[in-house]
């Protein structure tokens, strides 16, 4: 007999209910997993999106570590004009002393001789909290310095502007202030451009050429010490665009090492002067654009000196004749100029002056300041500010008033700043273009044939006029002995596009010059050479052959005997 048993219950399919209840723990532990590796994603989700995030503010942090305090200045060219480095100080908290000061006072004054054992004592025994030793120190020095090993010496670092063509348009560029703030020049115009995080990692472009800066400060210093001149300023103007192309005034100062001793008048901007005879041919140009002089044919009388009322106009190289413009221009006759005026009347000439902006400061970003107007146009007035007395105004304003008379009649005012192609300023008629043509052909005639011959350049084309102005002296009343010395030019005349002025303040006469100190012999000859210099830096390639053609005016020219020697002596 076969007998079946059924298995008891806990004993029935073992297998199944083991393999439930792992099944059961390898889900919990795929889902443990799977959290795990959400939270890790999660994680390296967050650490790319910070490093993302971190990487611009990083690379602009390094970036902003290595842009300057203060952008640089650059000429038109990209050369270094001023600059900011980090430079070391050098002080002392008197007070955190703790080693002998007497000592310590003889070992600053073997490092740092500028001072005494003395100094340097009275320094360390201040009865201030902190007091600077020396500013600008080297790190050689500063090495040695912190080798005393003294906890009351404080070494600092500190950005420094540094003027790498040192004296060279320092009145141009200005300095800083201890604070780091622009006070002078372009600096200070320039200031908050230059300190702004946004601009000043990039160099601003000024208008100057250093190769031209350097040409004009050498010629007006060498004939500043050959003359024993009080002074001298000159400036290089593009007629075109009214950017200075160059600006010195003398003496001058390094903005490197200013004091409070420091010379800072910009002749140029600063300085107002009656600049004499080379006003002359802007008389002639208004003179010919409001029909007072209808022909460079008619002739005024210049037989005599000029009495009117109690003053007397005369010609420092008389004529003794009647004599037309080109005559009037290249014998420079104040009489004859005079005459002219006369005819035009005081309120022509004032509103000639006054388009040229000769009642106002120069427009110009630097330190300027106002002409000397005349306070009353007597008829006077009137004669003799058409040949430069009587009315005192800036070199500037007359390299800008030449300008205008050179380049088809558009004043424009001038700019330190470096321009773009076309971005000329479009200024205001002052001439018509037919009496700046006119003008042109006189001015070059002026230096083929007249005062002007010292200052030809050859193959340069230059034109322009004298002028010499007597100085008031100090009791009231013209010095016959000292005077302004100006030459006003431009090249090439063919196609004009440079004015060059040259001053010297009270020359004086040496044996090569004969004894004379008009701007014939002292300041024409400054702008010769300054044009053969920097003629060719500027484009302008020298050619004898190329020229402006001044055979009719030339034929409206009577010469006496000996007048060719004769006019050199003229102003």
């Amino acid at each position: 007999m076969i007998v079946v048993v059924a298995p008891s219950l806990h004993h029935q399919r073992p297998d199944g209910a083991r393999q439930t209840l792992v099944n059961i723990a390898h889900f919990r532990l795929m889902v443990l997993m799977l959290l795990f590796a959400a939270g890790v994603m999660v994680i390296l989700g967050r650490l790319t999106l910070l490093a993302i995030a971190a990487e611009p503010r990083s690379a602009i942090a390094a970036e902003a570590a290595l842009v300057p305090l203060r952008g640089d200045l650059v000429d038109r060219n990209g050369a270094p004009l001023a600059r900011t480095i980090d430079a070391w100080s050098i002080a002392v908290r008197p007070d955190k002393v703790i080693g002998d000061k007497r000592m310590l006072a003889q070992r600053l004054a073997e490092l740092m001789p500028e001072h005494d054992a003395a100094h340097y004592y009275g320094q360390l025994t201040a009865k201030r909290g902190f007091v600077y030793l020396k500013r600008r120190a080297l790190p050689e020095l500063v090495q040695q310095v912190n080798a005393l090993g003294d906890p009351g010496i404080a070494l600092g670092r500190e950005p420094e502007r540094l003027y790498p063509q040192s004296a060279m348009a320092a009145h141009a560029l200005g300095y800083l202030d201890m604070d780091g703030r622009g006070v002078r020049g372009m600096e200070r115009f320039l200031n908050a451009r230059l300190t702004d995080p946004a601009e000043r990692g990039r160099a601003v472009a000024l208008s100057l050429d250093l190769r031209v800066q350097a040409a004009l400060e050498s010629e007006l210093a060498s004939a500043m010490a050959t003359f024993q001149a009080r002074g001298a300023g000159g400036v290089v103007l593009d007629s075109d665009t009214g950017e200075v192309i160059a600006m010195t005034s003398l003496p001058t100062f390094n903005p490197n090492r200013v004091t409070a001793n420091t010379g800072q008048m910009n002749s140029v901007t600063q300085g107002v002067y009656e600049l004499g005879s080379a006003f002359k041919p802007l008389t002639m140009a208004a003179a010919l654009d409001s029909g007072v002089v209808p022909s460079l044919a008619k002739r005024y009388d210049a037989t005599k000196a000029l009495q009117v009322g109690g003053f007397r106009i005369r010609d420092d190289h008389p004529q003794n004749r009647w004599l037309n413009i080109p005559e009037t221009l290249v014998h420079s006759s104040n009489i004859a100029t005079a005459r002219i005026a006369d005819e035009m009347g005081p309120e022509r000439m004032a509103t000639l002056f006054r388009a040229l902006g000769f009642d106002t400061a120069p427009d110009i970003e630097l330190e300027k300041s106002r002409p000397i107007w005349p306070h009353f146009w007597a008829r006077t007035t009137t004669m003799t500010t058409a040949f430069g007395h009587g009315i005192a105004v800036t070199p500037l304003h007359l390299a800008s008033a030449y300008a205008a008379l050179v380049n088809g009649g558009i004043w424009r005012p001038a700019t330190m700043m470096k321009l773009n192609p076309g971005e000329a300023p479009r200024g205001r008629r002052v001439f018509t273009e037919a009496t700046s043509a006119k003008m042109r052909g006189l001015l070059r005639l002026i230096v083929t044939d007249g005062t002007g011959r010292k200052a030809e350049a050859p193959g340069f084309r230059v034109g322009g006029k004298t002028g010499t102005a007597e100085t008031v002296g100090a009791g009231g009343g013209y010095s016959k002995k000292v005077n302004v010395s100006t030459f006003a030019a431009v090249f090439p005349m063919d196609r004009p596009r440079y004015v060059v002025i040259a001053m010297l303040d009270s020359p004086k006469g040496t044996k090569e010059t004969f004894g004379f100190t008009s701007a014939a012999w002292t300041a024409a000859p400054v702008v010769s050479r300054v044009i053969s210099r920097t003629g060719p830096l500027l484009g302008v390639i020298p050619d004898a052959n190329a020229d402006i053609d001044v055979a009719g005016l030339r034929g409206l020219l009577w010469h006496a005997p000996g007048d060719a020697k004769k006019l050199a002596n003229v102003e």
